[in-house]
């Protein structure tokens, strides 16, 4: 894992405390906080910390500071990205319930269109970076998980490479993917951060990073993006109990980034295609590359109106790649 070294604590400090204006910070859950370097910064900053920890050694170091406190920290054994896993019986640590986290806590659910309950800190391992941001997406459109509680607010240090591909523009067909539009329609991202992998320490045996390559997109830097989920994210048709069927059709539709939008409706069996692109103001030949985010999401309101559209086109690969995220 990577883990922030000294001189950055007061950097991210700033970063996470920016936009807070005169209120009293909420609850931050800090995952996988290692030696406790940013912890401690964070606790003389005044803020109450959960810290969820995975490696025992390290848990252990952070109950002896939480012992020293009066109630500022709070320490427990679990894995931020083993959370709900689809298991049946007790689960066992460092995998964890949200709800028996949340409980543990203090903190209540909120409708969804209330203020932020929680904010989390914490850098995401690269490996298997891109299933652990599926997995909170999936997590996100659906209100599972952490987001039954209302729209907890990350603070994530990610590659360069993937924060590019979170941010990318319609047209560009090699890094404007399904990840991307389904990102920028369920968060307000915001970069707060650049750092160079060398401003971070490892604890792998070699004392080397394990920078991953990118050829397509820059991986210099490890970014700390702000992913704050969309108040109106749940208007028209698109709805938790209904959201998965739409994570897939955008996830179909990129399958072959540069065909036509018609070909991919009449793929569908859709028989009024240019109808239906007529009265969403799209043009015939549009490539699924080219429409932005809101633009699927207008397709898919229509299409759920349509009597020629089902969700069952979908409804296998909606569980098989549920069942693959967790």
């Amino acid at each position: 894992r990577f883990i922030a070294c000294p001189q950055l604590a007061r950097t991210v400090l700033r970063c996470l405390q920016r936009g807070a204006g005169p209120r009293p910070q909420p609850l931050l859950l800090e995952f996988a906080p290692g030696p406790g370097i940013l912890t401690r910064s964070l606790l003389d900053a005044g803020f109450r910390v959960v810290a969820l920890e995975s490696n025992l050694d390290f848990v252990r170091d952070l109950q002896s500071l939480e012992n020293s406190l009066d109630g500022q920290l709070k320490v427990i054994h679990g894995d931020f990205f083993r959370l709900d896993p689809l298991a049946k019986g007790a689960l066992k640590p460092p995998a964890v319930s949200s709800d028996k986290l949340f409980e543990t806590m203090g903190v209540a659910a909120v409708p969804w269109r209330a203020d932020v309950p929680l904010k989390i800190f914490g850098i995401v391992p690269q490996q298997l970076e891109r299933n652990r941001l599926w997995r909170l997406l999936f997590a996100t459109y659906e209100c599972s998980s952490i987001y039954r509680y209302g729209r907890v607010e990350l603070n994530l240090f990610i590659s360069e490479k993937e924060y590019t591909i979170l941010t990318a523009k319609p047209g560009k067909s090699k890094i404007y993917q399904a990840l991307t539009v389904l990102a920028q329609l369920g968060y307000e991202i915001e970069l707060l951060h650049k750092e160079p992998w060398s401003s971070f320490a490892t604890n792998l045996k070699n004392g080397g990073l394990a920078i991953p390559k990118a050829v397509q997109v820059p991986n210099d830097h490890l970014c700390l993006v702000r992913l704050t989920p969309q108040q109106n994210l749940f208007t028209g048709g698109l709805k938790p109990s209904n959201a998965s069927t739409f994570i897939f059709m955008v996830k179909q539709s990129f399958a072959k980034p540069k065909a036509r939008l018609t070909d991919r409706l009449n793929s569908w069996s859709l028989d009024n295609s240019d109808r239906l692109l007529k009265a969403l103001e799209i043009p015939k030949k549009a490539a699924m590359c080219n429409l932005y985010p809101e633009d699927y999401k207008r397709l898919f309101e229509a299409l759920q109106n349509s009597d020629m559209f089902a969700e069952t086109l979908f409804h296998d690969e909606v569980l098989a790649s549920t069942r693959t995220m967790n």
